[in-house]
């Protein structure tokens, strides 16, 4: 077990996000991740300083560090303790003003200013559209989607379409086929005029079986022999309306993200 610190003098999401896509290149090490925002002082780093040393004595090998700290006093107070540190500003910035030929502002919370940006704005009414159209709620403005998500229930619709709204400000609904859609053996009519936005996620029926249990232990919802009734009965009717569709089991939200995207050709323009 190996203790990761996500240090900070922002939020730490950034270095966070980094640092976890960098560490699930290596699927043999467990890893324990723990996350210090606003370390904006000396104090707070010879507070790190301290955290970083007991998960040494605790674990028994030193700590990964990934930080994004701009001030340089409070950086190098947190660089006391003895870790493999991972500084996001020296391994890019720095190059960046070489490459650029300008110095950088250095300034703590500088992305602060993108909350008044078009596009923090359009990040905002996508997540806002995408928690108001979650599992078919509402039918009304579909036609402001930019994608229609479908499949059987938790087969990773909403954390898709939650993503996409985040990340790129992109509006997705999300829609459940359920039994009654496949005794008909029709689409809901509310998505039928709206085939060209469609995308189906299915998932392989032992691990949806697994995320149900989670939910409902016991129920004939979560059973093996219904979750596969389900996903086959869900996969013939997406063959027969042409929908497009992607296998989500062992594949990471940023990928499904990535696939859907290219498929119904939104481009992120941020």
């Amino acid at each position: 077990m190996r203790t990761v610190f996500f240090i900070s003098d922002s939020t730490g999401i950034t270095a966070e996000t980094l640092g976890r896509s960098l560490l699930s290149q290596f699927e043999g090490v467990k890893f324990r991740h723990t996350r210090v925002p606003f370390v904006d002082s000396v104090d707070n780093a010879l507070d790190c300083v301290e955290r970083i040393t007991e998960s040494q004595m605790r674990d028994g090998v030193r700590p990964i560090v990934v930080t994004s700290i701009v001030n340089a006093e409070v950086a190098r107070t947190v660089r006391q303790a003895d870790a493999l540190f991972l500084d996001l500003f020296e391994h890019f910035v720095g190059p960046l003003e070489d490459e650029l030929g300008q110095a950088a502002n250095h300034n703590v919370g500088r992305q602060k200013g993108l909350e008044e940006s078009a596009d923090y704005q359009n990040r905002i009414e996508a997540i806002n559209f995408s928690l108001a159209h979650d599992d078919g709620m509402s039918h009304k403005e579909l036609e402001k989607a930019d994608v229609i998500l479908v499949g059987v229930s938790r087969s990773g619709k909403t954390p898709t379409s939650l993503y996409m709204a985040m990340q790129f400000g992109v509006k997705v609904a999300n829609y459940p086929l359920i039994p009654e859609d496949f005794e008909r053996g029709k689409l809901p009519t509310e998505l039928v005029k709206h085939r060209s936005k469609l995308f189906g996620l299915t998932i392989a029926p032992e691990r949806l079986s697994q995320i149900r249990e989670e939910r409902r232990r016991g129920s004939q919802y979560a059973s093996l022999s219904n979750c596969r009734y389900e996903v086959d009965a869900a996969q013939k009717l997406m063959r027969m309306e042409g929908i497009r569709w992607l296998e989500s089991t062992h594949k990471s939200i940023e990928e499904i993200a990535a696939v859907v995207l290219q498929a119904v050709h939104v481009e992120d323009d941020s």
